[in-house]
Parts: C-alpha cells; structure tokens; sequence
C-alpha cells in the first residue's frame, strides 16, 4: 500500500513524458514547414513581461504569436509552437491537442510568420533541448543577478548562466542579439556569437538608454512610470500606464530595440507600448481598499528582482504608510539565508510594516530587525490570504503596499483579500485557473 503513491507518481511522469515527446515532435515539424522567425527571451528577471512587451510592438506588424502565460517549460514551449493550452491533468485535452497539432502538419493554415518564445531554464539542459527544437533569429538577454532563481537546481550561479548562454550560441549569425547592458555577464555575451549585436539599459554607452525616470501620480497615487529614451541622438517621451519600477522600463527598452531592428517606427512602437498593459503580477498597480495603492508584484520572485521592487516602494511618495509585504524567494539552495536577510535589511530602513509570509521568510524578519525595525511593526504569517485579511485592518487612505514572492507562496491570495475590485481578480491576478486555485 505504501508503493502506490510512488507508482501514481511515476505512471503521471511517464504519461507526462510520452505527451512532451509527442509534442515536441510535432512542433519541430510544424516549425519545419512554416518557417517562422523566432524571437527567444531568456534571463533571470523579467523574461515574462519583456517577452510581452516585445509582442505588444511587434504581434500586429509583423503577424506574431507569443508564448502565453510563462509557457517556457519543455512542454509550454511546444504548446505555444502549436497553439494550444495547457491541459493539465484532463487526458481529452491533452488528446485533443495531439490532434491539433497532426491537422497543422497535414494541412495548410494561416501561420504566424514570427513566434516571440520565453525559455527558461528551470534545471540543467533545458535551454539546450529548447534551441534544439527552436533556433532563434532574435536572441534577448535581460538582466541575470548575482543569485539567480532556479539556482538550487544547478552546481552554482555561473552553471545556470552557463546554460543560458546556449541560447546566444544557438543563435542564427545572420540574427541580432540584444543585450541588458546593464549587466556586465550579459553584455559579455556579445563575445559568444557572430551574430549583430544591440543594447539596452540605463547606463551611458547603450545604443537603447532610459533616463530620468519617474513615478507618473494622479492626486496622491502613483498611477505609472514615465522614462526619457535616448536612441540615436534623439530623445523621445515615453509614459507607461499601470506599472512601476525599473523592470518594465527594462522590459520597453528591449522592445523598442527589438521593434527598431526590425524596421519599425519608433514613434508607433512607443505608442503601442503606452497602450499596452502589463500582464498580471508584475510590478502591477491595483486599487486597493481604503484609498490605499497595491503594487502587486507577485508572479514570482528573485533576489534581484525583490530588491528593485523593494526600491521602488521605498521610492514613491505617498502621505500614507509604506507596507511591504514579502514572501519566501524558493529555489535559491545555500543562499537562502543570505539573500533573504538583505532584502530584510532593505525593507528595515524605511517601511512603517513588514509583514513577512513563510517560513523562509522569518530570515526578512531578521535582516529588518538588524536594520532596527521595531519588533511592533513586524508581523509573520505561515499563509498569503491570512496575511491579506490582517492587511485589512491595517491600511488606509494613501497606503502604498508591496505583495511579492514566489510562486509556491502564492502571494496572489493577500492582494485578493485587499484589492479594490475583488470581483475582477481572474481578470487582473496571476494564476486564476481552476487548476491554480484548487492546489493547497
């Protein structure tokens, strides 16, 4: 009795495996007959919405799918090469997908003529499996970080951006890799290709620079970011509605190179990028109750991204208190401790509260009593939604609060519990899918 738990588990792996197999090799052949360009984004932070933001310039000029979601597993990416969804555990679905993708193999249809694909690298070889199945045109690089997310699976930071560089090695010499000049390891990627290379960032020297950048407020409430882009010897406005923080003017710069290389407008392409909304739980403006303002940033979470998070709370300028609300970071192994403990002690420095969800979070709790946070401000909860219904006691007109963590913490649950809007979650939360809500 005690084997059949570990026999379910493996029956579900090997099903699991057979589909992948199946799908990929469909995939390889509808990419065969088709022929679509492939643009391809990987990093450590800020794959998803740079990959969105580069489709948001891109899709309607130039006839473009793109990954859905964060499709950038071994199976998402062939789910998106075929157009299909995610089946999950319902085996009718996953047949009728195997069907979907044999009709594009016999017969002809409409086709996008450019994929943008997100690829991740969850543990070793997934990159080197995805470019065997995809080779990029484009290649995009954003930023990596000293400890990178997913790093437990692997020997060391350096091993998984040694995996990620296979990307820029598989990339097409008559293609163009674009790069987070920002990021010292990332600009040297330039090295491992023949291909063209192009810039992005905010520092002087990339061909694609942000500068003054600034929190867009309507009354009291930040509403936005607004960042000046210089390329080419000019300087063009750009203001980006719903989202806040550095990242997703990373994640425009990339698309505006993106969109430039491929001979588009740059007024259109800055255009389409003020229109364009930033997909849900990253960096996100919500209303919250009370008059207070949900930055909801919590799809996932890495060391650098948190830290650029916790910046910009610490950056708005509100008459209201500063709430940072901060889940466990999974999958960093032996930095753990370590990186917990300095966002911790960033948070210390200047939030009225802290309130700290999980049990690898009780390190955040520590790094901001180092920063001499007063014990009375600190509160720490096992579970999101609880965090969220003690949330609701305490904000008020004005608030600026922070929601981030991982995936596994499911952070989302505390911004449900406080937004303004409850009823419009599935339409502005992350991971709203029955699937999603049913796991514990």
């Amino acid at each position: 009795m005690k084997s059949r738990p570990i026999v379910n588990l493996t029956m579900k792996a090997l099903i699991r495996h057979i589909i992948t197999v199946i799908l990929e090799a469909e995939a390889r052949l509808v990419l065969r007959k088709y022929r679509p360009k492939i643009i391809a984004v990987t990093g450590s932070v800020g794959k998803t919405s740079t990959k969105d933001a580069i489709f948001a310039v891109v899709g309607e000029a130039l006839v473009a799918r793109k990954s859905m979601k964060s499709f950038n597993s071994e199976i998402g990416l062939p789910l998106t090469i075929l157009d299909c969804e995610n089946a999950w555990l319902n085996p009718l679905l996953w047949l009728k997908n195997i069907l979907k993708g044999l009709m594009l193999i016999v017969t002809r249809v409409h086709y996008p003529k450019w994929l943008v694909l997100e690829i991740g690298a969850g543990k070793p070889d997934d990159i080197t499996r995805a470019t065997k199945l995809a080779v990029p045109d484009i290649a995009v690089i954003t930023r990596f970080g000293d400890v990178p997310v997913h790093v437990e699976f692997f020997k060391s930071p350096a091993e998984l951006f040694e995996e990620k560089t296979i990307l820029v090695k598989s990339l097409r010499p008559t293609g163009v890799l674009i790069v987070n000049a920002d990021d010292e390891r990332v600009l040297a990627l330039r090295e491992k290709t023949k291909a063209k290379s192009i810039t992005y960032g905010l520092n002087a020297g990339a061909m694609f620079r942000a500068s003054n950048i600034q929190t867009a407020y309507e009354g009291d409430a930040p509403v936005g970011t607004t960042f000046k882009l210089e390329y080419d010897g000019n300087v063009f406005p750009v203001d980006m509605r719903g989202v806040l923080g550095v990242q997703p003017v990373y994640s425009a710069l990339a698309a505006i190179a993106t969109g430039v290389y491929l001979k588009l407008n740059v007024v259109d392409i800055i255009g389409r990028l003020s229109s364009y909304t930033s997909p849900p739980g990253r960096m996100r403006v919500t209303p919250g109750l009370k008059g207070s303002t949900i930055i909801d940033d919590t799809y996932n979470a890495s060391p650098v991204a948190s830290e650029a998070a916790v910046e910009t709370l610490k950056n708005i300028n509100t008459k209201g208190k500063r709430i940072a609300v901060l889940g466990d970071m999974l999958e960093l192994g032996k930095f753990t401790v370590e990186e917990h403990k300095k966002i911790g002690k960033l948070v210390g420095n200047f939030a009225d509260f802290l309130v700290a969800v999980g049990p690898r979070a009780k390190y955040i709790v520590d790094g901001a009593l180092d920063s001499d946070m007063s014990e009375k401000n600190i509160i720490e909860f096992d579970d999101s939604r609880l965090a969220g219904k003690y949330l609701e006691s305490i904000i008020g007109a004005g608030d600026v609060v922070l929601i981030k963590g991982s995936q596994g913490v499911r952070m989302e649950r505390a911004v449900e519990e406080i937004m303004a809007e409850p009823e419009r979650a599935a339409e502005l939360l992350v991971r709203q899918e029955e699937e999603w809500k049913a796991k514990i």
